[in-house]
């Protein structure tokens, strides 16, 4: 089954101009998003330098893999920066934030197409522990930093310019292209062509019935896998598209295994039973949470990880640091109170709704 290095060979010798720009190509920008292109990307609104530059300034920098996500990141800026479609792109108004102390994590960049539209791409959750506490904190902050970043970089690049949109991102970049399209002013949504939101979370039901989510709705496309996780958390009020993957259970997240036919994807007609499960527990779980117990669970899991020495997700499963992790636990004894009586809860939830499923007729 194809995916997206494959979509490359195959639609790479034709410009936006002979062909429009679609869902692919939106989950392929906001996977070369992933990539740390500090210092060879302008960071300047009215900056910019070219792919097929941009890969090649990459390319000369001394620690090319540490600026990768993932390795097949790389193929696909190779397969992208020599091809027609892509290499000449301009790409620029970089941004790359990491704060610890304001639990922010945000980065973006700008295509400029041939076809004289715009994507703005927001890059989705990085190995940081900044970054994954961000995400934790969706569960009980109406706004994060990240979401008010990506608006007022929507409201900057569309001061300057007066191209039509693409605004789009991969898990928190997908919230993060929809959040800021929803917050942007009329002018601005009327500019934006399309939102998409590649299994990305979702909002809380405030968010739901806001004006600008609610005049946006029609011009967002989410895409979740199958045995989607990540991108069913939260409230959606949008529909979605179930995209076929090549992987299981969580790995599903990974755009790479996304199954493409042409210029589209390979769809299925709803999520996996499973996938639905999972949906409704976690729903049913955090309900009964209120949002200081929400609160008080993340900031307690996360202060065990930094307590442990970890500093990043990267490292968190490796055998030595998995064994601070739970001799912190273990002589915390309120943390590991807290921490077991919430996954207790989690499993009850759990139960619950498989007893559910059985009796129902």
């Amino acid at each position: 089954m194809a995916n997206l290095l494959d979509y490359v060979d195959w639609r790479g010798d034709l410009d936006f101009r002979a062909v429009p720009p679609n869902p692919v190509d939106a989950l392929l920008f906001s996977t070369l998003a992933y990539i740390n292109f500090s210092g060879i990307i302008p960071e300047g609104v009215n900056s910019s330098v070219s792919l097929q530059e941009a890969a090649d300034g990459l390319f000369a920098t001394s620690n090319v893999e540490e600026r990768l996500r993932v390795e097949q990141d790389l193929d696909l800026l190779e397969r992208c920066a020599g091809s027609v479609r892509y290499g000449s792109c301009r790409v620029g108004f970089y941004q790359d934030v990491l704060v610890p102390e304001q639990e922010t994590q945000f980065a973006a960049m700008t295509f400029l197409l041939s076809d004289g539209s715009a994507f703005l791409a927001f890059r989705g959750t990085d190995f940081s522990l900044t970054g994954w506490k961000e995400d934790f904190n969706m569960s009980y902050q109406d706004t994060v930093p990240a979401q008010l970043a990506a608006l007022e970089y929507v409201e900057t690049f569309s001061s300057v310019t007066a191209m039509p949109l693409h605004i789009c991102g991969h898990s928190k970049g997908g919230n993060l292209a929809v959040f800021a399209a929803s917050k942007s002013g009329p002018q601005i949504q009327h500019r934006i062509v399309g939102v998409y939101n590649n299994d990305g979370p979702g909002f809380h039901q405030a968010m739901m019935e806001h004006p600008g989510y609610l005049a946006v709705v029609p011009k967002i496309h989410t895409y979740v896998p199958q045995s989607s996780v990540i991108g069913m958390l939260l409230e959606h009020e949008e529909p979605y598209t179930v995209v076929k993957s090549t992987q299981v259970g969580l790995w599903q997240h990974d755009a790479y295994s996304w199954s493409i036919l042409g210029g589209d994807f390979v769809c299925e007609e709803e999520l996996t039973a499973e996938a639905r499960f999972v949906d409704k527990a976690l729903k049913a779980w955090m309900a009964d949470m209120t949002i200081e117990e929400r609160n008080t669970f993340v900031d307690t899991v996360f202060d065990v990880i930094a307590a442990s020495g970890v500093d990043n997700t990267k490292d968190l499963f490796r055998v030595k640091n998995l064994a601070a992790l739970f001799k912190h636990l273990k002589e915390d004894v309120e943390a590991k109170k807290l921490i077991s009586s919430e996954f207790s809860n989690l499993l009850a939830a759990a139960k619950k709704g498989q007893i559910k499923k059985i009796d129902k007729p």
